[in-house]
């Protein structure tokens, strides 16, 4: 009989993306295999004319989209409680690792279940950056990709060089996380990108690509600096950008800014109009119209035409209407230049449309995120961190629901886990963070370094905790979600070649080391099951993990619907008592070694246990499996 594996992979990128490329163009998928002719001619392409296209291309682009698709082996998720906070109760997450690596554990987890993603990546400002990935690209690479040698080394020109080298690696980096987190939006989610003038232009080309240039949103100008550099060598640069791109602009609707007190100060009541206050609003448009053509007559008896070029706005009929409903005014002489109320009571919408520029008046400088990690941790630990106000700003454009998920894959300091938290006090949300960052070491004899802190997961992680605490020092009674769940990068506890396949096991030694069947040495109960977890499909990782001491000594209930059952030995009465389980779980995952050589038995139980899940599932249509490792 063939039993079921846990499978060890955890993405199969290309195989989805034949799927829907096959799901909208049948024809061009013939046996799980593209045709490539077919899908040109699908697309309206009968004829190839030339290989020119507008796209943008560096050294090393295809090895980043192949990366992209590749799948992380060996290494796992390691849960950390002594650094988590609340971590029983808390569905918030923190991990530490390369993001690329992260991104791709997570995938199976979250696809489609991000609804926002902001990130703040190291900026290419010609110094290193942490993340390389072995990206770099070498001289003779760049210098064959950009047209100056052959591959024989043969150089062509003595022209100056451009900077696709410099350019090169920055993007590397950038193109194969940026396409990952594509997958983990919602059909609604939204991208944010925190960037300067060194890469805006070449990171705008990457994510037209990635995310479809009709998705693109906004490339939001943030004032970062209040006050200009007098020491700039030509222009004192004073701002810089966020990119704005969604998932499925046809599904996103933007979040409207609350009211200002200024906004609101534009609307009068000159005339005592029981409706309130309003503001006032051209009745002329530019726009020819024979019918709006038409002279109006003031109540002062002056005759008025529309302006030179331009007609009312209203027809006659329905000029007399509004004039009727008193939404037309003259001026306080009566004899002006008529114009229509625009009542703040009538507002079609609750809040303001937000704009391309974020002034620094309105969501804070590069000064006001230094000042703040400085108070909050008594010490300036970090360097160039954004402003909280700045973050919020983009919260809001998310439009995020009750329940919504943030992603910051280059979390730094943690200024976004200290905004969702004020963004969730605040809007009465419950909001959830998920951030990750690599632990960089800090700068020895710096002041990160000297205040103890090793590397920067330790100022992020402290960080988080101080605001949660801060808030609800202030709040006392407020409920918000303040903790957090620390993963770590780590290498697997599985393994995954299974001796049994391969002949290897040793029945002598498992009787006294068992679990050297099937994990490495030291590994422990909840990491596995952390790790299994990894490869099923939308299980959030801050579900509840659950230890079902009345079943057996390593039996686990996750999110209370799947049982993974680490038990050195398997017997009738277990078996009978994971089957009577209410409610039943979607899935049972046991260990292969746990039957021992018993082949009739392993086969008798997963009858029986089959014949029970169907038995007690009756007519619910919930697919039950069960597999093993």
């Amino acid at each position: 009989m063939e039993y079921k594996r846990v499978n060890q992979n955890i993405n199969n990128i290309v195989n989805e993306q034949v799927r829907k490329l096959e799901s909208i163009f049948p024809s061009a998928v013939k046996d799980g295999e593209v045709d490539f002719e077919a899908l040109r001619e699908e697309l309206g392409e009968f004829q190839e004319v030339d290989n020119e296209k507008y796209e943008l291309t560096w050294a090393g682009k295809k090895n980043a989209k192949k990366i992209a698709q590749e799948d992380v082996f060996g290494r796992t998720l390691k849960f950390i409680p002594e650094d988590s906070k609340n971590a029983d109760t808390t569905e918030n997450l923190y991990i530490e690792g390369d993001n690329l690596e992260v991104l791709k554990l997570l995938r199976q987890n979250y696809y489609g279940a991000i609804k926002m993603i902001y990130i703040d990546p190291p900026y290419n400002t010609g110094n290193d950056f942490v993340y390389n990935d072995s990206f770099a690209v070498s001289q003779e690479e760049s210098d064959i990709a950009e047209g100056n040698m052959d591959e024989f080394g043969v150089r062509f020109s003595a022209n100056a060089k451009t900077s696709n080298r410099y350019h090169a690696s920055w993007l590397n980096m950038m193109y194969s996380r940026l396409k990952i987190s594509r997958d983990l939006l919602t059909e609604d989610g939204v991208l944010f990108v925190s960037i300067d003038d060194n890469e805006q232009e070449n990171l705008r080309i990457c994510c037209d690509e990635i995310f479809g240039i009709q998705n693109f949103v906004a490339q939001l100008i943030w004032e970062r600096a209040y006050a200009p550099k007098n020491d700039a060598k030509f222009v004192s640069n004073s701002h810089d950008y966020v990119l704005m791109y969604v998932k499925n602009i046809d599904m996103f609707t933007i979040g409207r800014l609350p009211r200002t007190e200024e906004a609101n100060a534009r609307y009068k009541n000159p005339d005592n109009d029981p409706r309130g206050v309003w503001k006032p609003s051209d009745l002329s448009v530019k726009t020819y119209n024979a019918a709006c053509d038409y002279p109006i007559t003031t109540p002062s008896g002056r005759v008025i035409e529309p302006p030179a070029g331009r007609c009312w706005s209203l027809s006659k009929k329905a000029f007399l209407e509004r004039l009727q409903d008193n939404r037309i005014y003259f001026g306080s002489d009566g004899n002006s230049v008529p114009c229509m109320k625009r009542f703040l009571t009538e507002l079609k919408y609750d809040g303001m449309a937000p704009t391309s520029i974020m002034p620094y008046k309105e969501v804070g400088h590069s000064q006001e995120g230094a000042k703040e990690v400085t108070a909050l941790m008594k010490a300036g630990v970090f360097d160039g961190p954004k402003p909280v106000r700045l973050i919020m700003r983009l919260l809001t454009l998310a439009n995020l629901a009750g329940d919504s998920l943030v992603l910051d894959f280059f979390s730094g300091s943690g200024t976004t886990a200290q905004a969702l938290l004020q963004f969730n006090l605040e809007k009465k949300s419950n909001c959830k963070f998920i951030v990750t960052q690599i632990p960089e070491l800090t700068v020895d004899n710096g002041t990160a370094n000297k205040a103890g802190y090793k590397n920067i997961c330790e100022i992020g992680k402290e960080r988080i905790r101080r605001a949660g605490d801060k808030i609800k020092s202030e709040h006392p009674d407020t409920e918000i979600d303040i903790g957090f769940k620390v993963f770590r990068t780590a290498d697997t506890n599985i393994k995954w070649n299974s001796l049994m396949d391969m002949g290897q096991l040793d029945i002598e030694q498992m009787k006294t080391t068992p679990d050297l069947a099937d994990f490495m040495p030291n590994a422990k109960d909840v990491d596995i099951v952390y790790e299994l977890m990894l490869r099923q499909r939308n299980v959030a990782l801050s579900e509840t993990l659950e230890q079902l001491s009345d079943i057996g000594d390593r039996t686990y209930l996750y999110a209370s619907s799947y049982l993974v059952c680490l038990e050195t030995e398997i017997s009738e009465e277990l078996v009978s008592k994971l089957a009577e389980l209410n409610p039943l779980p979607v899935k049972f995952i046991f260990r292969d070694s746990a039957f021992r050589d018993d082949i009739a038995l392993k086969d008798e139980t997963f009858r029986r246990l089959r014949a029970l899940i169907e038995k007690n599932s009756g007519t619910n249509s919930t697919s039950y499996t069960v597999e093993f490792i």
